[in-house]
């Protein structure tokens, strides 16, 4: 069996840190790539020493949950504080990004966005990527391929 495509195997890790994510709503995860290098990893979450959503119910507030920070936020957070520049970067995210991480990732330089699952796909949010020429793709990410990959190996 032949090996596992770059862009699956960085959307399967992303998959992955979403299941360390502490919102009731939705599991979301993503991982910024350089150079088939990942750089960085996040997934949506409360604030580092906060109380999470899975203990305490989420914070809703306009119906959004205000305790929790995005995946891609996280991601690019960690870029920051580590020092490290994601400007040409690839994010692989488990959603299509809101439209606030959606103007981040294009703040924070990153030319390419893949996604597995469309979410609230903002028309705004598409206006901005297309007028920045950042390129974004659906990957769907095919959980049976990598089970069967790994079984086989």
């Amino acid at each position: 069996m032949e090996r596992i495509k770059w862009e699956e195997y960085f959307m399967a890790q992303s998959q992955l840190l979403a299941l360390r994510s502490t919102c009731e709503r939705l599991s979301v995860g993503a991982t910024i790539v350089k150079d088939n290098r990942i750089i960085a990893g996040g997934y949506n979450g409360s604030v580092a020493g906060e109380v999470h959503c899975i203990d305490e119910g989420c914070l809703i507030e306009d119906g959004h949950c205000i305790r929790t920070i995005h995946a891609e936020m996280n991601a690019l957070l960690q870029c920051a504080k580590q020092g490290v520049s994601s400007a040409g970067a690839t994010i692989y995210v488990t959603h299509f990004p809101c439209l606030n991480c959606t103007k981040s990732i294009i703040q924070a330089g990153i030319t390419t966005i893949y996604y597995a699952e469309d979410y609230h796909n903002h028309h705004y949010a598409i206006q901005l990527l297309e007028q920045e020429g950042i390129e974004y793709k659906k990957i769907p990410f095919n959980q049976q391929h990598v089970a069967q990959y790994l079984l086989n190996n």
